[in-house]
């Protein structure tokens, strides 16, 4: 191919004196006189002129009879006429001067010309790769490479998660030894898709598959692919993959895969051909025409596998889903050994009781509650993080940063501390109740002017009945209270009665647990992603009007029913309720143990 020579603005500066240099050889050579203003207005009086052209700066003539050197067309610059009047009277010889405009008239064109070039390419690099320059690197693949001395996490960082550590060994044994590992005539699968809530640890995992196996790592976000420019997703996806091959073997790890392989035309704006579903139609070419045994592993995460295309999910391109979801109680204290290495700890800190308070908790909230209990030592001047700083972490992650400013005067105190006494004497007076960790009346977060915290003692994982309408009498037990003690309600109790009326009707549509209604199930398991998000969606119901009021009627008994009860439980226990309140009042916080010691001193 002919290769072209390179631009440059020296042909330019060239061109622009080969032009200047021709003009003023023309000039010279063309019989035209340059004359004084004076001698000009000499030559018009004796009447030698025969024509003029009058321009705006100069004016040019022929003369009747030829000058001394033979010229008959004769040049003078223009004079003001009123300094031409002037300068007659004098005997001087006097003639116009042109300025020069030559630099002035290039610069006007040629610095606003390099200006615009110059934001043009500006923003080509801007718009193209970070970390090239210019258009041609637009479609090049952003992402992060790490090479094997890069990577320094291995399973032994990963805690809480042993299943999915077991299901990710097999990769490893592949990337180490492809052929011994598919001797038996047995594939790889293309593509493993972790699947949990967020900070579960799924990007963690991908880079310790990549620390045990030695490889190269690649790992680029889903919404890195998609640009403003058709096509430019595509072209990243391809170039990938290019780069992987040639670095084989490797791990390819996209996360946050529903940025990418969304499902295609969901909702009524869907389209057919925007620039993210090219971007996810390359990715399924690349993923068919992918073969895992050239010592290549796709590894890819997210927290929506619902709202992914099917095509992805499907046998030949994303074969194995590899659950990561929160760590049990074990794991809990597996996370927090992990964390737990780099702080001074006092001689009270105990992981397991860290792990009992904590359920539900993902990997990165532990890291979290590590780091605040940490802080929350070196502010009050520390040698060690003590179990109280974890404890105060623990309130302050769940319910909130207390609030001490926020003053409530003496009416408001008391509606409150009768408020959450309700809650934990109806919960002390039910067996099946989570244990009271602690009671405060002091504000915190948004808008809680007070707080019960409750912590389970072992995770659960199924309720029954009965243990839903033991939760639902708790959560009345403050509304109760105020109605029991001074004669009419509050606002306090709006999250409360909210928090109730989900139970209520989870138990009628979802688990079947109205008598009158029977085992149906009139409403599916709410999905992270139905369409809600578009306008004039609406929540299909497939039952008649009849069913709904129903539905209404029985959500209203259960309530009613557990509101009752949580009255009763108050009543019997009425002068317990005005000393715990009291004490309340007067320290604005009981523990458990302080709690445990009114009730065994009311009996």
């Amino acid at each position: 191919m002919r290769q072209h020579a390179p631009f440059h603005i020296s042909y330019w500066l060239i061109a622009v004196i080969a032009f200047l240099l021709l003009q003023s050889l023309l000039d010279n050579q063309q019989p035209v006189a340059r004359i004084p203003y004076s001698e000009f207005v000499s030559q018009l009086k004796e009447g030698r002129i025969s024509e003029l052209a009058i321009s705006e700066r100069q004016i040019e003539g022929r003369l009747k009879e030829p000058l001394s050197g033979g010229q008959l067309r004769f040049t003078t610059l223009r004079v003001e006429p009123q300094l031409a009047a002037l300068l007659e009277q004098y005997p001087v010889r006097y003639s116009g001067k042109l300025e020069s405009t030559l630099l002035r008239d290039v610069l006007s064109w040629v610095v606003p010309a390099l200006l615009f070039f110059a934001i043009w390419l500006f923003l080509l690099k801007r718009l193209g790769s970070m970390g090239g320059s210019g258009m041609l690197q637009i479609g090049k693949s952003r992402a992060r490479v790490y090479v094997e001395t890069d990577i320094r996490v291995s399973f032994a960082d990963v805690a809480g998660v042993d299943e999915a550590k077991q299901e990710l060994q097999e990769i490893v044994n592949f990337l180490k030894d492809p052929q011994g590992y598919g001797r038996l005539g047995g594939r790889m699968p293309k593509g493993i898709l972790l699947v949990g809530p967020p900070g579960t640890g799924k990007t963690l995992l991908a880079k310790a598959v990549a620390g045990e196996a030695g490889v190269a790592f690649f790992s680029i976000s889903g919404s890195e692919f998609v640009e403003m420019f058709v096509g430019v997703g595509a072209a990243r996806v391809r170039d990938l993959f290019e780069q992987a091959r040639a670095q084989a073997p490797a791990i390819i790890f996209i996360d946050e895969l529903d940025a990418l392989g969304r499902a295609r035309g969901v909702g009524p704006l869907g389209g057919g051909h925007d620039e993210k579903e090219q971007t996810l139609n390359q990715l399924l070419a690349e993923l068919d025409g992918f073969d895992s045994r050239g010592g290549l592993v796709l590894l890819a995460a997210t927290n929506r596998p619902e709202i992914l295309d099917p095509a992805l999910l499907r046998a030949g391109r994303f074969d194995r889903q590899v659950l990561v979801d929160r760590p049990d109680r074990a794991g809990r204290v597996q996370i927090l050994a992990v964390h737990l290495r780099k702080a001074q700890l006092a001689d009270d800190v105990d992981p397991q009781q860290i792990a009992a308070l904590t359920p539900g908790f993902t990997g990165a909230d532990l890291a979290n509650l590590v780091n605040e209990a940490t802080l929350l030592a070196t502010r009050r001047q520390a040698d060690a993080v003590a179990m109280d700083d974890f404890t105060a972490a623990i309130e302050r992650i769940v319910a909130g940063l207390e609030k001490r400013n926020r003053l409530l005067n003496p009416r408001e105190r008391e509606v409150v501390a009768y408020h959450e006494m309700g809650h934990a004497l109806v919960a002390m007076a039910l067996p099946g109740s989570d244990k009271v960790h602690k009671v405060s009346i002091i504000p915190r977060g948004m808008g809680a002017l007070g707080y019960t915290i409750q912590r389970p003692t072992e995770d659960r994982f199924l309720m029954t009945r009965d243990e839903l309408q033991d939760k639902m009498a708790v959560l009345l037990g403050g509304r109760a209270a105020e109605w029991l003690v001074f004669g009419q309600l509050s606002t306090g109790a709006a999250d409360d009665l909210a928090k109730v009326t989900d139970i209520a009707r989870a138990m009628v549509t979802r688990y079947g647990m109205s008598e009158r209604l029977g085992h149906i199930a009139l409403e599916r398991e709410p999905q992270a992603f139905l369409a809600n998000d578009l306008a004039g969606w609406q929540a299909r119901h497939d039952y008649s009007p009849n069913t709904a009021t129903a539905i209404d009627e029985e959500i209203r008994a259960l309530i009613d029913h557990a509101f009752a009860r949580s009255l009763q439980l108050l009543e019997a226990r009425r002068a317990l309720l005005e000393r715990a309140a009291r004490q309340l009042l007067a320290t604005e916080t009981l523990d458990a143990t302080a709690l445990q010691q009114l009730v065994t001193e009311a009996v």
